[in-house]
């Protein structure tokens, strides 16, 4: 008989056998010799641990058993230090065949959890309990205890094509062809370059070679890779605007890029500290510049493709919302004046949702090489299903109509938020209002200091964010401005809390 079938512990029991011959069973403890009882750290007997397991449809038993053992002891219920019953007892009290019980004892040794030791049976290893687990968080930006939530940058998400794209991933579900569900092109999917490139080119005004188009992550990802293409080449420094997206500071600076703020005055960045600066990289958002709202003058455009070309530099051009304009055609984008100077990012996360994580950048051919290499050694491409759905949707017109929507819905309450702000702030002075999804409102003074207008507003659980959040300035008449977000919120919604301010 092998020694493991002579173990002196018998789990049913507690008691304690010498030489095969059962002593002291009494049902309720007992005693033993060699080890500590195969109990749980509530004092359960551990086999009641794995009954479930045990219960599985016969294919699954013997990974469900190997399952429940592993999180015992991972979980600490069986504690390290714990001799386990032999194979033969354990299978006879589960009521399995020995050999699902042998083979969970030795792929769980294998991994660690367990050891085994030539003529003494198996045992909890030392070293295995795992930190207790917490609840899994959800660490998504939210803004607790809130009624009213005024921070810009967040499209209405009820307003999300759920009919629409649900067609359209069923129709790519059953025509994509199978080679198309390996690795893809790292650039993105053929046809979504191009169906990406006749929309942005019809719509944006940009030199839109497909070749030259990446498909990413959302302008995010695009920054990232650009920075990456920029430090290869030894540019150590990159401009962002003033005031400007704090974001973008953070991305450039996970790349190794230093970031210089940079005046913008109503037509756009002033030349003169751009030329000081030294950067030979910038980044702007000259369609609806965020945030001040204003649209950068026929004049900048040109004196910023100047200068790029006199440093051989680059221009980052993020259209983070050019397609909403409400009192004409949206302004063509930058890139179109100068597309090897000029590198042009856009997104899905406005238009369609943020969730989606798809957008797109079109590349300088001086940088493209750099800039696909570290696409494909960062993710290897993005997921071929979505892009194959939103490429359905571009070219079948659904991303049209989505545009036609939103802007209809944004405009009434880019209108809601105007008059809200006429009845319960009279004088406050309104500016940006033209395109985009928020607004800059200079409350009279009466109002401030910032600070406490602030204080009192979270009070009255409304959200704000000041316009010196965005930027190295700070104003000097003492009134408030604050960049307010109303695309994600109803009319209704808008009006309780500017309401809610005032009565604050």
């Amino acid at each position: 008989m092998r020694t493991e079938d002579m173990e002196t512990e018998d789990i049913r029991t507690g008691g304690t056998r010498t030489g095969g011959t059962r002593t002291g069973d009494t049902r309720t403890g007992g005693t033993r010799t060699g080890g500590t009882r195969a109990e749980d750290t509530r004092g359960q007997p551990a086999w009641e641990l794995l009954l479930p397991a045990a219960s599985a449809p016969a294919r699954q038993r013997g990974r469900s058993l190997q399952e429940s053992l592993r999180d015992a002891v991972r979980t600490g219920r069986l504690a390290p230090g714990t001799r386990l019953p032999s194979t033969r007892e354990l299978a006879a009290d589960l009521g399995v065949s020995r050999g699902l019980v042998t083979e969970a004892y030795e792929q769980l040794t294998a991994e660690g959890y367990l050891r085994s030791d030539r003529g003494s049976g198996t045992w909890v290893g030392e070293a295995t309990r795992a930190a207790a687990a917490p609840g899994v968080r959800d660490l998504a930006p939210r803004a607790p205890g809130v009624r009213v939530d005024f921070h810009p940058g967040t499209p209405d998400l009820a307003l999300f094509p759920r009919s629409a794209w649900g067609a359209a991933q069923r129709a790519v579900l059953s025509e994509l062809p199978h080679r198309q569900l390996g690795y893809p092109d790292p650039r993105g999917l053929p046809e979504l370059r191009a169906a990406l490139a006749g929309l942005l080119a019809r719509r944006r005004g940009v030199v839109a070679d497909p070749e030259r188009l990446v498909v990413c992550s959302g302008v995010a990802q695009a920054s990232t890779l650009l920075g990456f293409a920029l430090r290869s080449r030894g540019l150590g420094a990159v401009g962002i605007e003033d005031p400007g997206s704090p974001e973008h500071g953070r991305l450039f600076a996970a790349t190794g890029l230093e970031t210089v703020w940079l005046p913008i005055d109503e037509e756009g960045l002033v030349p003169g500290p751009l030329v000081a600066s030294g950067v030979r990289a910038v980044v702007v958002t000259p369609s609806h510049q965020f945030p001040s709202g204003i649209s950068y003058a026929a004049r900048r455009r040109a004196e910023l493709l100047d200068w790029a070309r006199s440093v051989d530099g680059f221009v980052l051009e993020d259209d983070y919302d050019g397609d909403f304009r409400y009192d004409r055609a949206p302004v063509g984008a930058l890139q179109g004046l100068d597309p090897e100077r000029v590198a042009y990012a856009g997104s899905v996360s406005k238009s369609l949702a943020p969730g989606l994580r798809l957008g797109w950048l079109l590349v300088p051919e001086a940088l493209l090489g750099e800039v696909v290499e570290r696409k494909r050694t960062m993710d290897l491409g993005n997921p071929a299903l979505d892009q194959a759905v939103l490429a359905r949707f571009v070219t079948g017109g659904g991303y049209d109509r989505q545009l036609r929507r939103c802007q209809r819905a944004y405009r009434e309450r880019r209108d809601a938020l105007v008059t809200a702000l006429e009845r319960h702030f009279p004088g406050t002075e309104v500016s940006g209002i033209a395109a985009g999804l928020h607004i800059i409102a200079r409350v009279p003074p009466e109002h401030g200091p910032t600070a406490r207008f602030l204080e009192r507003a979270a009070a009255a659980g409304v959200a704000l964010r000041p316009l010196e959040d965005y930027g190295t300035a700070r104003p000097a008449d003492g009134a408030v401005r604050l960049v307010i977000g109303y695309a994600h919120l109803t009319p209704t919604e808008i009006a309780l809390g500017v309401r809610l301010l005032a009565e604050a």
